[in-house]
């Protein structure tokens, strides 16, 4: 190697690890920012070789990379749209509400989602959380999970639920054996239960359970939110074996509604199926007791009186907070006690992260070297879960970086102290000729 060579090649060692330098410094910077992967510089060895077949100049170029792989420690907060993602994966942003343009998609690690003036979830770096919606009856339906096209940008934002009418409810409980078969009974046990009109109206469904004189037997009177009898039935229980405290019969079936109001009551069933004039079209409910020879429904013990009634439909309900699970689904919570799914929150997952595109703002973009790309539920197979109320720290290592920093810095100095070296022979090589 020429003396003009050694100086070519420490200028190249200058570049490289000014290059270095760099890089460390914007570690550094970012230590703190959520959703930080470190880059660091390697060092390459290049050849610049020539036509007469002899030895080239040896020389360094600095590659830079990032630390895609190796995850930063979790933050917690205090907000229910922070996240973060405890495993492989990222969250799939856009760079536009609901964008249409592929290319405006990106992943980033950044999970510091709130809602901007429009309810829509942007991060502070300014990108769009995208996800796949719940349809209103709580269904996601056929997505595509190998692009972008099916997904939405998340909107927790004047969120209102529909009213459900009322169609099924179920009784569950306890009748006191004690209070049957005396000569004088004692008074009905009273009970009721709300139920929905097709425009979200609450109406309620009145029962009374009567004891009568003969043991282990009651008289059930059903009646309409107005009060008036619908009809009623005696129900009989079994005293003995494994059956005990388990409907054995419903007898006495009697309808007393005026049309259009009207009773009816499947015996084998133990289900009882009213309609209520409460609208230009009756509403019609079944109504599940228990079927005999199970414990599903009304029990007989000795004991206490209880009753508990489960029922579908809902009234008109205002969003007032959403809850994020691990599998990453979005339940919106309404001010009526409904819960539904809104959204899924996919993790999106590449067969080569390392060879993921940096933008700006914390974000990566797909490229050639990426391989295959899927928006995956979270918390299944090999992506990562989500944890709501938490942000993901860089994962920048302080002491590392200063240790680098040294490192760097006294092959930056010897590299320059080839070249003043180099200079200095140079110098004297040009005083050969005086």
């Amino acid at each position: 190697m020429s003396i003009s060579s050694a100086l070519q090649t420490g200028v190249s060692g200058l570049k490289a690890n000014s290059t270095a330098v760099g890089g460390i410094s914007e570690n550094i910077a970012n230590a703190n920012t959520v959703g930080y992967r470190r880059g660091f510089a390697q060092m390459v060895t290049t050849t610049a070789g020539n036509s007469g077949g002899g030895s080239g100049v040896l020389s360094v170029v600095a590659n830079e990379m990032m630390d895609i792989n190796q995850a930063g420690g979790l933050i917690s907060t205090t907000s229910a749209t922070d996240m973060a993602i405890g495993g492989n994966g990222f969250f799939i942003v856009s760079v536009n509400p609901n964008d249409t343009v592929q290319t405006n998609y990106a992943l980033t690690r950044a999970g510091s989602f709130l809602p901007d003036k429009d309810g829509f979830l942007q991060n502070a770096a300014g990108y769009y959380l995208a996800g796949f919606p719940y349809d209103s009856s709580g269904q996601l339906g056929n997505v595509d999970r190998s692009s972008y096209a099916s997904m939405e940008t998340v909107n927790i934002g004047n969120i209102t639920l529909s009213a459900a009418q009322t169609t099924e409810m179920e009784i569950t409980g306890n009748l006191p054996s004690q209070d049957t078969g005396l000569a004088t009974p004692g008074a009905p046990f009273e009970t009721s239960s709300e139920f929905f009109t097709g425009l979200g109206e609450s109406q309620r469904i009145s029962f009374s359970w009567q004891p009568t004189t003969n043991a282990n037997e009651w008289d059930v009177t059903v009646r309409d939110h107005t009060g008036a009898d619908l009809g009623s039935m005696t129900v009989t229980f079994t005293d003995s074996g494994a059956m005990s405290g388990a409907p054995e019969s419903y007898t006495n079936i009697t309808s007393v509604a005026t049309a259009p109001s009207a009773f009816s009551f499947d015996a084998a069933t133990g289900m009882a199926t009213i309609t209520v004039d409460n609208g230009t079209t009756p509403q019609t409910l079944t109504i599940s007791m228990g079927e005999p020879g199970t414990f599903t429904g009304i029990t007989q013990f000795a004991g206490d009186f209880s009753q508990s009634f489960d029922r579908d439909g809902s009234s008109v309900g205002e969003l007032i907070r959403t809850e994020i699970n691990e599998n990453g689904t979005l339940f919106g919570v309404f001010d009526n006690g409904m819960r539904r799914p809104l959204y899924e929150i996919p993790v999106g997952v590449v067969d080569n992260p390392n060879g993921l595109i940096e933008q700006k703002g914390n974000a990566y973009s797909l490229s050639g070297e990426t391989g295959a790309f899927a928006a995956l539920r979270a918390n299944s197979g090999s992506t990562g879960s989500i944890n709501a109320g938490a942000l993901e720290g860089s994962n920048v290592d302080i002491a590392q970086e200063m240790t680098d920093l040294i490192r760097v810095q006294r092959a930056f100095s010897t590299n320059a102290k080839v070249i003043t070296t180099v200079d200095d022979m140079m110098e004297e090589t040009t005083r050969l000729k005086r």
